[in-house]
């Protein structure tokens, strides 16, 4: 299976989906059903996070083995530093190795709700970017490393001119492309890879997209990841919140709008936040490919 930074050299603009591990049997049986569905759409690649603290890496690992030997699609493996020591997460990339998988996405990762005070010590990774270097000097380049951009700048990192600097980290380090958080206001995307470039990063920025079917559960999800509700989102779905169909039809034709104008301007393809669902990423993709 190839590397995604490999992938690169032949596509100028690539389409992938971003999936999660379900908690119960059942959610996985559907998922998998999910994935037989999302193929036909031919995605690039197809990446697969897990819960903070590592909760449920297992079967992330599992559903990217699956990506990869079913459906012969390459597989993003999310791995994250917190709760684990150096010496672990050695252990944690020779078994992504092992099982076949040449990609990961490289996160320091959230605190787990039981534990929200952890900190790193001397046996822990405190930055995603000494992750990204470990991972490049100690399997010699068998991984193509992935990492996360913020283009309204991390909750943590409100200024955003610092927090492009600690993208760079990552990329000097190793990392070989970014995906971005989700955002809805294209400018944020276009002004953060200016910014990137301006400090020598010529890696692939691809834009995180999330299509908006439910507004409500949009809101709360903008809360915790801090990512701007514009004034044009509110205008366009405040008055249809309690319509699912109308919202859905609404978040569709926003999706594709945004899609166009991105991939117009410049952007490097796309990487759908598909919350494990087909639709409406189907839709969208049939529209803007």
């Amino acid at each position: 299976m190839e590397k995604i930074n490999e992938i690169f050299k032949n596509k100028d603009k690539t389409f992938s989906f971003e999936l999660f591990p379900p908690k119960t049997d059942k959610g996985f049986a559907n998922l998998l059903a999910t994935i037989e569905q999302l193929a036909t759409l031919k995605p690039d690649f197809i990446s697969c996070t897990y819960g903070a603290g590592g909760g449920n890496r297992g079967k992330t690992l599992e559903v990217v083995e699956h990506i990869q030997n079913k459906h012969e699609i390459a597989g993003l493996a999310h791995l994250t530093c917190v709760l684990h020591t150096k010496e672990e997460i050695k252990d944690i990339l020779q078994d992504i190795k092992s099982r076949g998988v040449k990609n990961i996405l490289a996160l320091r990762g959230d605190s787990p709700q039981d534990n929200p005070d952890w900190k790193p010590s001397e046996e822990n990774f405190k930055y995603s970017s000494e992750l990204c270097a470990f991972t490049r000097e100690t399997f010699d380049g068998h991984f193509g490393i992935g990492v996360a951009g913020f283009p309204e700048g991390h909750q943590l990192c409100p200024d955003k001119a610092l927090d492009a600097k600690y993208l760079k980290a990552k990329i000097d380090s190793g990392a070989d492309f970014v995906i971005t958080q989700f955002f809805f206001d294209n400018s944020d995307y276009f002004n953060y890879v200016e910014r990137l470039r301006n400090l020598g990063v010529t890696a692939r920025v691809i834009p995180g997209i999330l299509p908006v079917t439910n507004y409500p559960s949009l809101i709360k999800f903008c809360g915790l990841c801090g990512t701007t509700v514009t004034d044009e989102l509110k205008e366009i779905f405040e008055p249809i919140a309690d319509d699912k169909d109308a919202t859905l039809e609404a978040g569709i034709q926003f999706a594709i709008r945004q899609c166009r104008e991105l991939l117009t301007g410049g952007a490097p393809g796309l990487h759908f936040y598909c919350l494990n669902k087909v639709s409406p990423t189907d839709k969208i993709l049939a529209e803007i490919r």
